[in-house]
């Protein structure tokens, strides 16, 4: 079996997955074609996975190439862990929108930065895919880890038809909060999800047939539970659903929590991914740093013990044997939530095995489940939209329709953040080699200006002779 793993060069994450993976005795014999663009990088990584190898007595073959389509050749899997244009468009999508009073915590998924990753990120998608479906074994499935998950799954699954399933930690993650605040083993918890990628909800949640809702609900009243959580909290207590992303994530794809000084002091004043303003920035510039003068691998052990909690490898294995493994996968909707556009990127329940990917039906969400969702999913198509066509309108039509961009900004405010934006990150974004995000002219309107006089319908006139008399009588 071969696994391409492309973006090596996240060398942690990388080593994580590798590691997953050599611990899986059905995988055992694995060829890992590593593929980076930053070579010292890829060369430590293929060190690393090397001496894992070795030291561990496993069979099995590590390498790595600078060719993105060496490294696809007849592959079973795909792995994908990019991130273009690394810290540095990173600060952009987050010092930029800031100017404007647009203030993320993490900045990866939604709102001006999610929507420029995206931007940034489709279009490399598009070809890893072109390249799966020309050389890449039958069948291949691609593994997609690459924020912003649900936009970027959304074009993989309008553009291509390669086998995919976006993959993300959250509900594992979240799982952990309920089980320490309901008492209850994580193992033993019984739940379905549906919705979307950071905005999943948990439509059923049991401990050996117990509805833990109740209990959810009363640990969230109380003041030392919910101040771990206020954003996540709160919209729990006002929608009825847990959902999957924590108060820095969920702060970002709602028009409540960060739009003034306010309601940031109120929701995210909790230290780092508790809501602080460019938390992920900071700590992935902290990292970059860090790892520009040291290895980071120094701390990582060649040893292979347990698996981590990443559904990749559980994955592999499923196909490998046909013992089924359910996970949750970001797929395309082809009917999978009927409260949601067809076509759109849905996270729901999947089943692996060796017939390949299932996603299953899940059916309608709790309607103000839905809607919420909905505000994400108008964001995430007019992005997809503005990667594939290279429209620049679409990039200011997607965030005029982000739900934190426009309870902050104007239109006008709103063009000029994009505009800076595009300008600022050229050199990652070639596909709008030549374009702009033409402005509009200020109209300026003099103060002895009156509206003109517009004939209106005869069947409006009543309603016009109405106001003039109630405006007569008032005064």
């Amino acid at each position: 079996m071969k696994i391409a793993m492309i973006g090596a060069g996240s060398i942690v994450f990388c080593k994580t997955l590798m590691s997953d993976i050599m611990a899986t005795p059905a995988l055992a014999g694995a060829e890992f074609a590593l593929m980076s663009r930053t070579e010292p990088k890829l060369r430590a990584m293929e060190a690393f996975g090397q001496r894992m190898i070795r030291d561990n007595g496993l069979p099995g073959k590590v390498w790595a190439t600078l060719d993105r389509q060496e490294a696809i050749r007849d592959a079973d899997f795909v792995v994908v862990m990019v991130q273009v244009g690394g810290v540095d468009a990173f600060e952009l999508d987050y010092r930029i929108p800031l100017k404007y009073g647009v203030d993320q915590c993490i900045a990866d998924s939604l709102g001006p930065g999610g929507l420029f990753r995206g931007l940034r990120t489709i279009p490399l998608l598009i070809d890893i895919a072109r390249d799966m479906e020309r050389l890449a074994k039958p069948g291949a499935i691609m593994l997609q880890y690459a924020n912003p998950m649900a936009a970027n799954c959304f074009a993989l699954g309008k553009a291509t038809g390669v086998s995919f399933v976006g993959l993300c930690h959250g509900v594992q993650t979240t799982l952990d909060l309920i089980s320490r605040y309901c008492g209850v083993p994580k193992e033993e918890i019984t739940y379905t999800c549906g919705g979307i990628n950071h905005m999943d909800w948990f439509l059923r949640l049991e401990h050996k047939g117990r509805d833990l809702y109740p209990t959810l609900r009363e640990v969230f009243e109380r003041p030392e539970f919910y101040k771990n959580e206020k954003v996540r909290g709160e919209v729990f207590r006002h929608y009825g659903y847990f959902m999957t992303e924590s108060t820095g994530h969920l702060s970002e794809y709602v028009p409540w929590f960060r739009k003034n000084k306010k309601a940031l002091e109120l929701y995210c004043d909790e230290p780092s991914f508790g809501g602080e303003s460019g938390a992920y920035y900071s700590w992935c510039r902290t990292i970059a740093d860090y790892y520009n003068t040291h290895d980071p691998l120094q701390f990582e052990s060649e040893r292979i013990e347990k698996r981590s909690v990443e559904y990749c490898s559980y994955i592999i294995e499923a196909v490998a044997t046909g013992r089924p493994f359910r996970f949750m996968g970001n797929v395309r909707n082809d009917g999978y939530i009927t409260n949601l556009p067809q076509g759109c990127c849905v996270e729901v329940p999947t089943f692996a095995d060796d017939t390949g990917l299932r996603p299953t039906f899940v059916g309608a969400l709790p309607p103000q489940c839905a809607a919420l969702c909905q505000t994400n999913v108008n964001v995430q198509a007019l992005a997809v939209e503005a990667a594939l066509q290279a429209d620049t309108e679409h990039i200011v039509h997607a965030a005029s329709l982000d739900p934190l961009s426009s309870a902050v900004c104007t239109l006008a405010e709103i063009r000029a953040m994009c505009s800076e934006m595009l300008e600022a990150q050229r050199q990652w974004l070639p596909q709008f080699e030549g374009k702009a995000i033409a402005p509009k002219p200020v109209i300026s309107i003099p103060p002895d200006c009156r509206p003109v006089d517009v004939p209106l319908d005869p069947a409006l006139a009543i309603g016009k002779r109405f106001s003039t008399l109630i405006e007569q009588r008032t005064e």
